[in-house]
C-alpha cells in the first residue's frame, strides 16, 4: 500500500507531522482523523521512496521509546494519572512519535486499557513491552513494572549501542578500502597502462594481472554492477528462507571471536528478558514464548522452542536447556539454583549481568583483533598494487 505524508493538529492545537499507510488518500485522511488529529495537508509518498527515507531516518527510533518509558514511569510513580501523563508526553515529543502518543491517548480515553492501546502498534512496542504493561495493569503495580521496563530498555539500548559502536571503525575502513580500490582500478590504472604502452615496456606478471583486472572493470563495469546487484538480490531472498537462515546462523556462531560475541549477546538478552518477565508475575511458559519470538538466531529460537515444550511437560528449565550445546553450563547451573531457591528472576538478573560483562570484554577483544588484521590486509593490498605499478618503471629506467 502507498504511504502519505501528513501535517495535522492534535487535540492540544500543536502541529504534528508524520506518515500513514493507506490504500487511497481518502483512507489516509480517515485514518488520520481516527487518530484524533485535524488534517491540514496530505501528500502521497511512494512506497519505494518511503522505504529509502525510512532506512535513513529509522522511523521511530529505539531511543525515543526508551525516553518515553522512562518519562512515563517517572510521572506514574509521582502519582499522575495515565491520561495526564500521556497528555504531557504528547506536548514534549514531536513529529511521528507525538502523533503516535496522541493516538494511544485517544484509545485510552476511549475505554481501552493501556496495554491494548500499545498493542495496536507492534512495530514500535514489542510483544514483551505490551505483556509487561498488561501484567502491571492486572497486578496494580504499573509504576513498578514501568520502572523495571525502563531500566531494562536503557540497559539493552546502551549495550547494543556499545556493540554497534565497536563495529563502526572496521566497517568504515573496509568500505573505504573497497571504494578506493574501485576508483584506482577504473580511473588510475588505465592511465598507467597507456603510459606503459607508449614506452613499450615489458610488463611483469603482477602488472599484467592488475591491468587485466582494470580493463575488465572498465569495459564491463555496468555488467559487473548489474551482476553484483542481482547477486545481492538473490542473497537477500535466500537469507530469508529457512535453509538460508539456518546456514547463516550456523556460520555466524562458528566465526572466531565474532561467533563467541554473538552467543554472549543472545544469552544476555535471554537472561535479562526472562528475569524481567518473571519478576512482573508472568508465567515461565509465557515468558519463554515471548523471549523465543524476539530472538533472531534460528538455532537459538528452535532450541528455546523445544525447551518450552519440555517445560510444559513438567521438565525443569535447567534440565531442558542442558540438552543443548548452545547453552553454556553456567547458565543452566545458575537456573537450577534459582529453581531450587525460588528466586529464578533474581538469579537470571545476575546471569544477564555476567554475560553482559563477558560480551563487553568480547567486544574489546574483537576490536583489538580486527584493527591489526585490517592493517595487515590493507598493507598487503597496497603493497601488491605498488609492486605491480613500480616494477615496470624500474624496467623502463634500466633501458636508458
Amino acid at each position: 500500500m502507498p504511504f502519505f505524508n501528513y501535517t495535522a493538529k492534535n487535540t492540544f492545537g500543536n502541529i504534528v507531522k508524520g506518515k500513514v499507510e493507506a490504500q487511497t488518500e481518502r483512507h489516509a485522511a480517515i485514518e488520520i482523523t481516527n487518530r484524533g488529529l485535524l488534517l491540514i495537508k496530505l501528500t502521497p509518498l511512494t512506497s519505494s521512496s518511503f522505504a529509502f527515507l525510512k532506512n535513513i531516518s529509522g522511523g521511530i527510533k529505539t531511543a525515543e521509546v526508551v525516553r518515553f518509558t522512562r518519562q512515563l514511569s517517572t510521572m506514574i510513580t509521582a502519582g499522575l494519572p495515565l491520561a495526564s501523563a500521556l497528555s504531557i508526553l504528547v506536548r514534549q515529543n514531536k513529529g511521528e512519535f507525538a502523533a503516535l502518543i496522541a493516538t494511544i491517548l485517544q484509545d485510552v480515553e476511549g475505554g481501552m486499557t493501556f496495554s491494548e492501546a500499545l498493542g495496536k502498534h507492534p512495530k514500535v512496542f514489542s510483544r514483551l513491552y505490551v505483556q509487561l504493561v498488561n501484567a502491571g495493569e492486572t497486578g496494580g503495580v504499573m509504576d513498578q513494572v514501568l520502572d523495571r521496563l525502563a531500566i531494562n530498555l536503557e540497559k539493552s539500548h546502551e549495550f547494543r549501542s556499545k556493540t554497534k559502536g565497536a563495529m563502526i571503525y572496521p566497517a568504515i575502513v573496509v568500505i573505504a578500502m573497497i571504494v578506493v580500490g574501485f576508483i584506482m582500478m577504473i580511473f588510475v590504472i588505465p592511465q598507467m597502462t597507456a603510459m606503459y604502452e607508449d614506452f613499450g615496456a615489458e610488463l611483469p606478471l603482477p602488472t599484467k594481472i592488475l591491468i587485466g583486472s582494470s580493463n575488465f572493470l572498465v569495459q564491463y563495469k555496468w555488467i559487473f554492477l548489474a551482476l553484483l546487484a542481482i547477486g545481492i538480490g538473490f542473497f537477500t531472498r535466500w537469507k530469508n528462507t529457512e535453509a538460508g537462515q539456518r546456514l547463516i546462523a550456523q556460520t555466524v556462531l562458528r566465526l572466531p571471536i565474532f561467533g563467541d560475541l554473538m552467543k554472549k549477546i543472545i544469552l544476555t538478552e535471554f537472561a535479562r528478558t526472562i528475569a524481567l518477565l518473571l519478576g512482573a508475575g508472568i508465567s515461565l511458559l509465557k515468558a519463554l514464548d515471548i523471549v523465543t519470538e524476539g530472538i533472531n538466531n534460528v538455532l537459538y529460537r528452535e532450541a528455546l522452542g523445544q525447551a518450552a515444550d519440555e517445560v510444559e511437560k513438567g521438565v525443569a528449565l535447567s534440565t531442558a536447556l542442558e540438552r543443548f550445546e548452545l547453552f553454556p553450563p553456567i547458565l543452566y547451573q545458575m537456573i537450577r539454583v534459582g529453581e531450587e531457591t525460588g528466586k529464578l528472576d533474581e538469579i537470571l538478573t545476575k546471569v544477564s549481568e555476567y554475560f553482559e560483562s563477558e560480551s563487553e570484554q568480547a567486544v574489546r577483544n574483537m576490536t583489538a583483533a580486527i584493527e591489526p588484521m585490517i592493517m595487515i590486509v590493507l598493507g598487503i593490498g597496497v603493497g601488491l598494487m605498488v609492486i605491480a605499478v613500480i616494477m615496470p618503471i624500474y624496467s623502463l629506467t634500466s633501458q636508458f
